[in-house]
Order: structure tokens, then C-alpha cells, then sequence
């Protein structure tokens, strides 16, 4: 499950990662899904701000299994678009304070990188698991399997 957001966002971002937390999380503790059913990732849409250190003490304060990942504004820009994520931030400020526009959702891939859905900021926590379940026993039943490290088995 990918979230394109900014560290510096005020409240939508931690919204919507508390939400996806929350669902990490209730995954988690439901012994019918495998180890590492769901990986959240976080993906910055502010590299010239976040970086690699600002976005790993951000994570934290989440889900010690969310993923942060940052790069080159030219790296966010190609992997923004891949996923058709809007992002507009200003060219510069003087004293580097600013806000990132961006859309507001987040994106559930299968282990394949395939797309399966997406979530608003209107949709819930229960929406969203509920989505997972289905999607997740779907993969399952079609032979689809999980690897037990899937961030470093790819």
C-alpha cells in the first residue's frame, strides 16, 4: 500500500497515515493473512525537503514497518506520474516554508506491482481493510504467493 505526502503537511498526510496504520495494522493481527501481507510505503512528494533522515524519523511516527522512501526531485516527478499522483509545490521560498499540493490518495499494488485500487481521504479505515480482504483472497486463490521479505526479495 503506497501514500504520496510530505513530512512538513499539517494534518491531511498523518490522516491518511494514521488510516493506513490502522488498517497495517488490523492486517497484521488477523492470523489468516501471511507475514507481511500488506507493507505500507510512504513516498515523499517534497525531496528537496525530505530527506532520507527527515523521512525515516517521519515513519515512525506511524508504523514501525512503514516504509519511507525519498529521492531526486526528478525521481518523485517520474514515480508521481507513474502512479498519476498530482504534485504542485512553489519553486522556492525564502525561508523554505510551504506547502505541497498533491492528490490525496493511496494506492494498493499487488506483490507484482500490479494496481488494484485506490483510496480517497473519504474513504474509511473498515472500507479500506475490507478492500484488502478481498483483493488479498482473490491473489491467493488465483495461486498467487507471498514472499516472507517482500521489499528485499525484488
Amino acid at each position: 500500500m503506497i501514500y504520496f505526502g510530505f513530512t512538513h503537511c499539517p494534518d491531511i498526510c498523518p490522516e491518511e497515515l494514521d488510516k493506513m496504520a490502522h488498517v497495517v495494522t488490523a492486517v497484521q493481527t488477523d492470523k489468516t493473512f501471511s507475514e507481511n501481507a500488506l507493507v505500507p510505503i510512504f513516498i515523499t512528494c517534497d525531496p528537496r525537503r525530505d530527506t532520507v533522515p527527515v523521512v525515516k524519523e517521519y515513519v515512525k511516527d506511524f508504523h514501525p514497518d512503514l516504509i519511507g522512501l525519498t529521492g531526486s526531485e526528478q525521481e518523485i516527478k517520474k514515480t508521481a506520474k507513474l502512479f498519476r499522483v498530482y504534485v504542485s509545490s512553489p519553486p522556492s521560498t525564502e525561508d523554505g516554508d510551504y506547502l505541497v499540493d498533491h492528490s490525496i490518495f493511496f494506492y494498493l499494488m499487488s506483490p507484482e506491482g500490479v494496481f488494484l485500487d485506490c483510496y480517497s481521504q473519504n474513504t474509511t479505515a473498515e472500507d479500506v481493510l475490507e478492500s484488502f480482504k478481498k483483493h488479498y483472497h482473490e491473489y491467493i486463490a488465483q495461486g498467487g504467493e507471498l514472499k516472507t521479505d517482500p521489499v528485499l526479495s525484488h
